[in-house]
């Protein structure tokens, strides 16, 4: 199938060779990272979503052999999860993170139990990395990836960073940290992200150079304009890409 931009849908995707390597998503939404794994030619095993409307769109985009729609504590409290699941060549997840956002006073929510608009359960926030390690822990995949805001190096966070790299450790996890910028790998907008990569097979360190030319907005905005969000909104609603 073409992999031109005109016309693409998720179904595109080539379908991994036997013996491909495999991940499980957790924290997924609606499956951008799922989407990024696929392209890299992974098989992407399933996935925990606690949000019943995303892990609709996630089912309906991504087709999960294993879907878990909960919050990942409960998840790894499961006695009988599938054998594959704790032999992964990749654990990806991007815990929640708008405490540590820059924008606002966000220290003063730390430790505070918020509910997302969505309307799930009370959750506190800050400790969800934490809970995204006991799920290494549990299934002591091969890599490790976890995503998150750039706030989460930055200021009296980084006792929290000092903890996450600590707890990796103790479990026999080599740690490495990035702050990586989406302008600089073919994405139309000023990004950073920190990814947090940790693994347990002695691997050399990784090197993550920019492999291209920031691209503007004004390269890729359109004349004629897109939809209405009202429109647009319409459409995700109905879990259509």
């Amino acid at each position: 199938a073409s992999m031109s931009s005109e016309g693409w849908k998720l179904a595109d995707l080539p379908i991994p060779e036997e013996g491909a390597p495999t991940c499980f998503s957790t924290f997924s939404c609606g499956g951008g990272s799922t989407m990024g794994y696929k392209l890299a030619g992974y098989r992407m095993l399933g996935n925990v979503e606690i949000d019943p409307t995303i892990n609709a769109m996630y089912k309906k985009n991504h087709h999960p052999q294993h879907n878990y729609e909960m919050d990942l504590r409960d998840f790894n409290r499961m006695e009988d999860l599938p054998k594959e699941l704790y032999d992964l060549d990749i654990l990806d997840g991007s815990p929640p993170c708008s405490t540590f956002s820059m924008a606002g006073s966000r220290e003063q929510a730390w430790n505070v139990q918020k509910q997302f608009r969505e309307g799930q359960a009370y959750q506190t926030l800050d400790d969800l990395f934490f809970v995204f390690i006991d799920t290494v822990r549990k299934l002591r995949p091969k890599v490790a990836v976890a995503e998150n805001v750039k706030g989460l190096i930055a200021g009296n966070a980084k006792g929290y960073v000092n903890q996450i790299v600590k707890e990796f450790r103790d479990i026999g996890y080599a740690v490495q940290i990035f702050l990586l910028n989406a302008a600089d790998y073919k994405v139309p907008q000023a990004r950073e992200r920190v990814f947090v990569i940790a693994n347990r097979m002695g691997y050399p360190k990784l090197k993550i150079p920019a492999p291209s030319e920031p691209i503007t907005f004004g390269q890729v905005c359109s004349e004629e304009g897109g939809e209405a969000p009202t429109e647009m909104i319409g459409r995700l609603r109905q879990y259509v890409l």
